[in-house]
């Protein structure tokens, strides 16, 4: 596998090259690509001819080999093996085959669904909880908007009450200043 693509986000091309050939160096033949990135991991090969080089004796790698067994080239070389010996006919292997890629594509579908149905029921659970969040800032905000209308009217009140109480006094202090000369007379 020869690694492509930038850092964090790597695809890889699936090639027949020499063992002694460096990872991403020179290569006979390019089968395919894999990307890991998607979900499910996406995986692109020319079939027919990764049997070929299966069959001639190419040993995968370790990560090659699990790519090319989930593809089911490993399988058809199973079931080719088998027709060659005579334990059963090729129509035979095709069918064992064909039986194997339906349940095997059942089975990515429903990964797919399941991820689908995943990634909604987390977008409902996101946009519950934003929701929620919104709803209380929203309280809150209310709640101190009602604390400032009673601020604000307490000090209206308060400032009207000063008003009142500075005019009061003012009123009271010239009856006051009458009462005051009479008081010393009555002594």
């Amino acid at each position: 596998m020869q690694r492509h693509g930038r850092k964090g986000y790597a695809y890889y091309h699936i090639v027949v090259a020499d063992s002694r050939a460096p990872r991403d160096g020179k290569f006979i033949e390019r089968l395919g690509s894999y990307n890991p990135n998607t979900n499910p991991a996406t995986i692109d090969l020319n079939f027919e001819r990764a049997l070929y080089w299966v069959q001639t004796g190419a040993q995968p790698t370790d990560t090659t080999r699990g790519l090319l067994s989930t593809e089911g080239v490993l399988m058809m070389k199973h079931l080719l093996g088998g027709v060659k010996k005579g334990a059963f006919s090729q129509e035979e292997a095709e069918k064992k085959f064909e039986a194997w890629k339906q349940n095997k594509e059942t089975a990515l579908n429903a990964v797919r669904v399941g991820a689908k149905d995943a990634a909604r029921d987390e977008a409902k659970k996101r946009l519950e909880a934003e929701k929620a969040y919104n709803k209380a800032k929203e309280e809150e905000l209310a709640k101190k908007q009602a604390e400032l209308r009673a601020a604000e009217a307490a000090a209206k009140a308060e400032a009207a009450a000063e008003a009142a109480a500075a005019a009061a006094p003012v009123a009271e202090e010239a009856p006051a200043a009458e009462a005051a000369p009479e008081a010393p007379a009555a002594e």
